[in-house]
């Protein structure tokens, strides 16, 4: 009996120092736990506004001289007095690559970017140096060799094609790749739907449709030289003496307004409508530059 209570005794023991050994270990293993615990791959985020009072702050008055700029800047071209740059707001902005409206902050951000990898002076302010820095670049990226089409080169379009219905064949010549871009491009605004464009098949618009219709491709020498003669005020900016058209590869377009009216209320219309808006985010995907003086004048570079 003696001998059962020790066993019984001994039994006890070696339960407590079990049960104890096992608490010890789980509180270790929570303090182990808390102390190894893994830091949260979630990171606090600084959203874009969080950054932008420092660049507005720090283009406020850029974008105060842009303002009166935009719309006062005195400059020449074409032997012309021009006045202000906001007739070129679209194709300024594709070239900045920024939505921002042109009078804001974040526009004299973007631009001085811009300043500082051209060379010029990176204050945001688009005065005439930056105006004939962005003039500069939009002409370079024009036609550059002019030599007159041969008639090989040259395909006669469909009168559908063209802004006149009634135009004469031997104005509706048009280079042939030139041709063939511009109804890849026509495809494409087709398909488009923002631009609602009437059409009776996937590359043709509707006779009832004007918005990108070919309003003059080639010219001839002859034929340049008599536009010339019937406006004799139009000056190098409007019927150029060594035309584009030589070469059939430029285009001009329907993109609003007068057709081709260099006067600056008419071309305040053009630069806003959504035809010339796509015109300008788009051409250049299917090998076309704009003159950028007149909206509806587009040159394949390819």
């Amino acid at each position: 009996m003696k001998s059962a209570r020790v066993h019984v005794v001994v039994i006890t023991a070696v339960m407590a120092i079990v049960v104890g050994a096992v608490s010890l270990n789980a509180r270790g293993s929570r303090v182990q736990t808390t102390q190894s615990k893994p830091e949260s791959i979630v990171k606090p985020v600084v959203s874009i506004s969080d950054t932008k009072p420092a660049t507005n702050t720090a283009f406020v008055a850029a974008a105060e001289q842009n303002a009166s700029l935009r719309n006062d800047l005195t400059w020449t071209f074409g032997g012309k007095q021009q006045h202000g740059w906001y007739l070129y707001d679209s194709l300024i902005g594709q070239t900045l690559k920024t939505n921002d409206q042109p009078i804001t902050n974040d526009f004299a951000a973007a631009l001085a970017l811009w300043q500082r990898r051209t060379g010029v002076s990176s204050n945001g302010v688009l005065d005439e140096d930056t105006l004939m820095a962005l003039v500069s670049l939009w002409q370079g990226n024009r036609l550059k060799d002019r030599t007159p089409a041969n008639p090989d080169q040259l395909l006669t379009a469909p009168v559908s094609d063209f802004y006149d219905p009634e135009r004469l064949i031997e104005l509706r010549q048009v280079e042939r790749k030139t041709y063939a871009a511009y109804k890849e491009m026509v495809t494409a605004a087709i398909a488009d739907p923002t631009l609602e464009l009437d059409h009776v098949g996937r590359d043709e618009l509707a006779a009832s449709e004007q918005y990108f219709k070919i309003i003059s491709a080639f010219r001839s020498r002859e034929y340049q030289e008599e536009l010339r003669r019937k406006q004799p005020n139009a000056g190098s900016a409007g019927l150029a003496v060594n035309s584009p058209h030589f070469t059939g590869r430029a285009l001009d377009l329907y993109v609003g307004g007068d057709p081709v009216d260099t006067r600056d209320s008419n071309r305040a219309i053009q630069v806003k409508t959504p035809a010339y808006q796509w015109l300008v985010r788009n051409a250049e995907r299917f090998g076309f530059r704009p003159y950028f003086y007149e909206p509806w004048h587009w040159e394949y570079v390819r």
